[in-house]
């Protein structure tokens, strides 16, 4: 069932709640116990029924087992991530205009930021292999190359 709780157990606990309620107050306990589940059967309804008028009928189109998180494997999502067929990195041309751009407004941090990471984007370009060549995949026994200044 859920929570580990199976029919034994719960006929368990029912035998023993029996015993401790006493047979002349049992039938108003069950009463007021088929109540609650009743309630709670009425709020459950009712906040389907809200939750279909706020988002609307394309709710009943939605394909809820693709949701859910249980089927995310992060080494799928990255894999994918690193073969997804994106736009090439900049030319190596363009990184030197911006390196010479930057000391005009050397004084500004944000000037200082461009400027670094315009000086990494080009001498990553110059030692990277050519463009035409796609990422590389790594299978599951080779690992990436782990970067101790990431973490």
């Amino acid at each position: 069932m859920f929570f580990g709780i199976t029919i034994e157990k719960l006929l368990v606990i029912g035998v023993i709640a029996a015993l401790l309620v006493g047979p002349e107050r049992l039938p108003g306990y069950a009463e007021s116990f088929a109540r609650l589940v009743k309630k709670a059967g009425d709020y459950m309804r009712g906040a389907k029924d809200r939750m279909r008028e706020e988002v609307g009928p394309e709710i009943d189109e939605l394909d809820w087992r693709k949701l859910d998180p249980r089927q995310y494997d992060p080494r799928r999502i990255i894999r994918d991530a690193l073969l997804d067929d994106s736009p090439a990195a900049p030319t190596p041309a363009a990184a030197p205009a911006a390196v010479e751009a930057a000391p005009a407004a050397a004084g500004s941090a944000a000037a200082l930021l461009a400027s670094a990471s315009a000086m990494n984007a080009a001498s990553a370009s110059a030692e990277a292999a050519p463009a035409s060549k796609g990422p590389k995949v790594f299978s599951a026994e080779e690992l990436p190359p782990y970067d101790s200044e990431a973490t």
